[in-house]
């Protein structure tokens, strides 16, 4: 078994590096607090990994990968359409608040899902469980991911305290976008090289921001219509309550 957890944990972190999950969390942990992504990854991480073991070690088969880059596809693009659109609300606080809410936690568990069905650690954990423990592979394959995606969520959240509130949404939301254009063509076009894939994927997103930037300023997402549109200088004006109590 120990033999195994090492073996596995070794293959996966590795295969980590570098990896779409590893960019997640890090887009992630630009948006939201570093416990709740760390907490969602390891939520996914076990869930996902338990069912390759399951494949490997019981079944021997992979699942229809190609079916589900094209779910996991759809989903990263309504993330991207959804961060695009931002929130509505203007309090810093209740922002805040928002992004350590359960919301956050699911929107996290669920995009790891998604992701991590049919991506190649998942058919790597499958290889290692049909020929090694099961529960050793499956304690160190997600060992392996979550700590290789830990290291991308600190540099998120560090680069996270330099970037302003703008930039860390159009940054996330092409991510996503990109992420999810890509899942898409792969589950499509499953002989396309990995290079063209990128290439097309940005190029979609890059057109698709450019189409935005071309709307009307009324039609446009609020993130496009210029530096902090929907602050309100006047806010940090008012009086706090802790002055109103002196």
């Amino acid at each position: 078994m120990l033999a195994a957890l090492f073996l596995s944990f070794a293959v996966i972190f590795v295969a980590e590096l570098g990896d779409k999950s590893q960019l997640m969390a890090m887009t992630f942990a630009l948006r939201y607090r570093w416990w709740v992504v760390l907490g969602g990854i390891c939520v996914a991480t076990t869930a996902v990994h338990l069912i390759s073991v399951a494949v490997g070690h019981y079944l021997g088969a992979a699942l229809p990968t190609h079916l589900l880059g094209i779910l996991a596809g759809v989903a990263f693009v309504v993330f991207g359409l959804w961060t695009l659109r931002g929130d509505r609300l203007s309090d810093d606080e209740a922002t805040r608040a928002q992004r350590t809410s359960a919301p956050a936690f699911f929107a996290v568990t669920s995009a790891f899902l998604l992701a991590e069905l049919g991506d190649k650690t998942m058919l790597a954990t499958i290889t290692l469980a049909a020929d090694n423990d099961w529960v050793g592979v499956w304690i160190g394959s997600t060992i392996g991911m979550v700590a290789a995606d830990a290291l991308a969520i600190l540099v998120g959240a560090v680069a996270g305290k330099h970037l302003p509130e703008r930039a860390i949404q159009l940054g996330a939301a092409g991510l996503f976008l990109v992420f999810g254009v890509s899942m898409l063509l792969e589950g499509a076009f499953r002989t396309l090289p990995g290079l063209a894939i990128a290439a097309i994927s940005i190029g979609a997103v890059v057109a698709f921001g450019a189409a935005l930037r071309a709307l009307p300023l009324r039609l446009r997402p609020a993130v496009l219509r210029g530096a902090d549109p929907d602050r309100t200088p006047q806010h940090d004006d008012e009086p706090s309550p802790s002055a109103d109590r002196a």
